[in-house]
């Protein structure tokens, strides 16, 4: 792409495979009712948000699933194990991937996110693929829940620039979630979003002149 010199990743959907519909069918296992209006990809109940902010702890939010469901008997075991069934996977060649788009612009990884799911995934990461975290893919990984900050929020994009010395005409975001999207160009992002599934993310990034 013309005049990109920087690539911000979003993580889910994008690098590794999420399926919302699975973890909607998990929660509603648990008791939840009204799952579309509790937690889908365009909205879900603020417990989420709290959640990928570090506002709330991992017990807070597991007591927030007991009480939406109305069974203070679940376990935390059984509320990770349903949260979790969000997380599906990635592939080698993604990382391959990654490599090799950091070797034509500064890349960085934006994602929403939350300690269970990123105690999952860096033991996933680990069994699967020998890798112990994202620092040899990306010249830094940001994570909401670290930076008490989540998408689509403007703030989140902007700490990002700043504390990069990015150039926003210069820098390119990809993310699955037109939410997200809209929030990027808010502060003068390019942005792409991601229509395929991270299987064809090769395929994507080559359709848009990245590679």
């Amino acid at each position: 792409m013309q005049n990109i010199k920087n690539i911000i990743f979003d993580y889910g959907n994008v690098i590794f495979d999420i399926d919302f519909k699975i973890a909607q069918a998990s929660f509603q296992k648990l008791g939840i009712t009204d799952i579309e209006n509790f937690f889908a990809h365009k909205a879900h109940n603020q417990l989420f948000d709290d959640f990928e902010t570090g506002a709330i702890s991992p017990s807070e939010f597991r007591e927030g699933i007991r009480n939406a469901a109305g069974k203070p008997e679940l376990t935390d075991e059984q509320i990770d194990d349903a949260w979790n069934s969000l997380l599906i996977g990635t592939i080698q060649e993604n990382h391959d991937l990654l490599l090799e788009v950091k070797e034509k612009y500064r890349t960085f990884l934006l994602s929403n996110n939350n300690e269970i799911h990123y105690d999952w995934i860096i033991n996933y990461l680990k069994a699967t693929f020998q890798i112990n975290d994202y620092d040899a893919y990306f010249e830094k990984a940001y994570f909401s829940q670290h930076m008490k900050l989540r998408k689509p929020n403007t703030n989140i994009f902007e700490q990002v620039l700043k504390e990069n010395n990015l150039n926003p005409a210069e820098t390119l975001f990809i993310d699955d979630s037109p939410q997200h999207i809209e929030g990027a160009k808010k502060v003068g992002l390019n942005a792409l979003l991601m229509t395929e599934k991270p299987a064809q993310l090769g395929a994507f990034l080559k359709a848009n002149g990245i590679l």
